[in-house]
């Protein structure tokens, strides 16, 4: 375990903790395992946005922990919790290695739930593993968004393909594949707009761009990634549903951990839509964007070493 990140990422998930963790211990140290202990701990998750459907879920797995291991104690209460939401994440674990060449990442994703500076941290973190990675600039719709991967990419040395403001963001996609094809690039990356999602026409702009690069992958393999703000806590399931049903997103990148008590969607992403965390944010630094270990982030959440 990476303890400078272990501590990180505990630092992270304080208002999480601060909605979760002590109103939960403050209801275990009654003693007594009753209804009204179970009805409280349902409002606690909820808080937390672990959801309504997961919650009783989970408490319904803690009540057959108790029953069956006859627990009379209700301090083992927040251990059977702790070992069922971990259940619930290796469940949907990613199977996705960053270190692969020849991967394509579509990122995806509404607008301000930092889809392009997540880009650029992602790409700073495969380019740790030597890999030549390649920028594709094809949200066209906003012009800050080409002109903020062009100041990643200097930053970063990395290459950037981008057109012009307005341009057919398909027609970026398609010269970002074929110059990483002609010029052997390990990794593609693709920045996409991210208008309302309930907006049709942003729907078929993302699935014409998943088109064109899947028509000139070259051996590649794509991977399209939801980019999901924590803040937004149950919206995000909303959100997730959308994409996945219109770009077939398979995996997420949760941001902005840090500065939410609504950290417990990431259980409630897992259970409602089976969508695996592939990286988590806890910061605005490169560094804050890290690989999401299930077993890693219920230990920082439940202050277990």
């Amino acid at each position: 375990m990476d303890l400078s990140w272990f501590n990180q990422l505990k630092q992270g998930l304080s208002k999480t903790k601060q909605s979760l963790l002590k109103p939960l211990d403050d209801l275990l140290r009654r003693g007594k395992i009753d209804e009204e202990l179970f009805e409280d701990l349902e409002a606690v998750l909820i808080q937390a946005d672990v959801g309504a459907v997961t919650t009783d879920k989970l408490l319904a797995k803690v009540r057959e922990r108790i029953k069956l291991e006859k627990t009379t104690d209700s301090q083992a209460i927040r251990e059977y919790l702790a070992q069922e939401m971990l259940a619930v994440l290796q469940d949907v674990e990613s199977s996705l290695d960053l270190s692969t060449r020849g991967a394509v990442y579509l990122l995806v994703g509404v607008n301000g739930v930092g889809k392009t500076t997540t880009l650029a941290k992602m790409a700073e973190h495969i380019q740790r593993t030597k890999a030549r990675v390649l920028l594709v600039a094809a949200d066209t719709f906003r012009a800050a968004a080409t002109e903020q991967l062009q100041v990643w990419g200097q930053r970063l040395g990395l290459e950037v393909i981008h057109h012009q403001a307005g341009a057919d963001p398909a027609a970026v996609a398609f010269d970002g594949m074929a110059s990483a094809n002609a010029r052997n690039f390990d990794v593609v990356m693709v920045d996409t707009a991210g208008r309302l999602h309930t907006k049709i026409n942003l729907m078929e702009e993302l699935r014409k761009i998943r088109r064109v690069i899947e028509n000139n992958l070259n051996g590649r393999i794509l991977h399209t990634l939801l980019v999901l703000d924590a803040t937004t806590g149950q919206n995000a399931i909303h959100q997730a549903r959308i994409f996945r049903g219109a770009v077939g997103a398979e995996a997420a990148v949760l941001t902005k951990l840090d500065g939410t008590a609504k950290g417990g969607v990431i259980i409630a992403l897992a259970d409602q839509m089976r969508l695996p965390i592939v990286m988590i944010g806890v910061g605005e630094k490169v560094e804050d964007l890290h690989p999401f270990l299930p077993e890693e982030f219920i230990s920082a959440l439940f202050d277990l070493e």
